[in-house]
């Protein structure tokens, strides 16, 4: 490595060099981040507070809620920040940080959406043994390990971003430190390392891709061989959510890194604001609005929430006309 790595400093774009398009675009992603926020903290406590969400299946949604809430805040902060200040720089420390998370968290999602699938899978293939396959200490070795890998691949993918030689321009054409943009501002030779990354985001991505393929083929199969229509629909129903969150985080991730470096365009930027983002502010709702057991256990949390409020009422105002007698 030459020079000091400590010493550098790079220049962060952003979405948009235009001033008048700064205030409007921080309003609205601030918007989105804070709903992001308040939606995911809604799924992991509603599933805390309903018993009847006590399942592996609901404990892979909150894993992944969590994952959401520490995906979107690696980038959506320092990306408001620099909408409204015209310094934009930042540590080769930090971005390598804010690189090296965002890498971790993306991989643990990667392992989350293949872990749901697998769920599903037992859950409508084998339902009688769903329960001893897919007990409490299987998903919580299944999450321990995908957070172990994630970290791993955190590790060596930061290290072939940011191991080589720095020595010329430090502007990064993005709004984060993203693999792309900072590779091409390292002075020696990449190949081994975007070769080195691409075998770790094919591992991560196409091969939990693969298990999401497999176990749906598998669902399918079963779904069709069942007699009742009503069976068939609510198997359905129930892959429906886990399917646009899949298609949502994998569609993108596809488009931006299993491409050759020399495709890569403007129009990134948007790819990753689609899954830095705009996916982690659509997942609760996709699992709220189009869930049954989720829209049901809000209704009883809701009426169980008015029913204490209103016997606080009543006793507050039985104990004030106590006291006025």
């Amino acid at each position: 490595m030459a020079g000091n790595h400590t010493q550098i400093e790079f220049i962060l774009l952003g979405i948009t060099d235009r001033p008048c398009a700064q205030t409007p675009l921080f309003v609205f992603f601030l918007l989105i981040y804070v709903v992001s926020l308040v939606g995911n903290v809604g799924i992991i406590t509603l599933v805390r507070v309903s018993p009847s969400l006590h399942t592996p299946m609901y404990f892979f949604l909150t894993q992944f809620a969590f994952t959401d809430i520490c995906y979107s805040t690696v980038i959506s902060p320092r990306m408001l920040a620099d909408l409204l200040s015209e310094d934009k720089t930042i540590s080769f420390t930090a971005c390598m940080m804010q690189f090296f998370t965002f890498a971790f968290f993306a991989a643990i999602e990667c392992h989350l959406l293949a872990m749901m699938a697998y769920d599903r899978h037992v859950a409508i293939c084998q339902p009688l043994l769903y329960v001893t396959i897919i007990s409490s200490r299987v998903c919580w070795q299944l999450v321990a390990s995908s957070y172990l890998f994630a970290f791993l691949s955190a590790i060596v993918c930061t290290w072939c971003v940011f191991g080589g030689s720095f020595c010329g321009p430090n502007r990064i054409d993005h709004f984060f430190c993203d693999e792309v943009p900072v590779l091409k501002l390292v002075c020696s030779d990449t190949h081994s390392s975007e070769m080195v990354i691409f075998a770790f985001v094919t591992i991560n991505v196409v091969g939990t891709s693969m298990i999401i393929l497999l176990s749906y083929i598998s669902i399918l199969h079963t779904v069709l061989r069942m007699c009742s229509a009503q069976s068939r629909t609510r198997a359905f129903h129930t892959c429906t959510s886990h399917l646009m969150a899949v298609a949502s985080f994998f569609g993108t991730k596809v488009f931006m890194y299993l491409q050759p470096p020399s495709s890569h365009r403007s129009q990134d930027k948007v790819a990753s604001i689609i899954y830095t983002i705009i996916t982690p502010v659509i997942n609760p709702f996709i699992y709220s609005l189009r869930n049954k057991e989720v829209r049901g256990a809000l209704i009883k949390c809701r009426t169980r929430f008015f029913n204490h409020w209103q016997r606080k009422k009543v006793l507050s105002s039985s104990t004030c006309t106590v006291h006025i007698n």
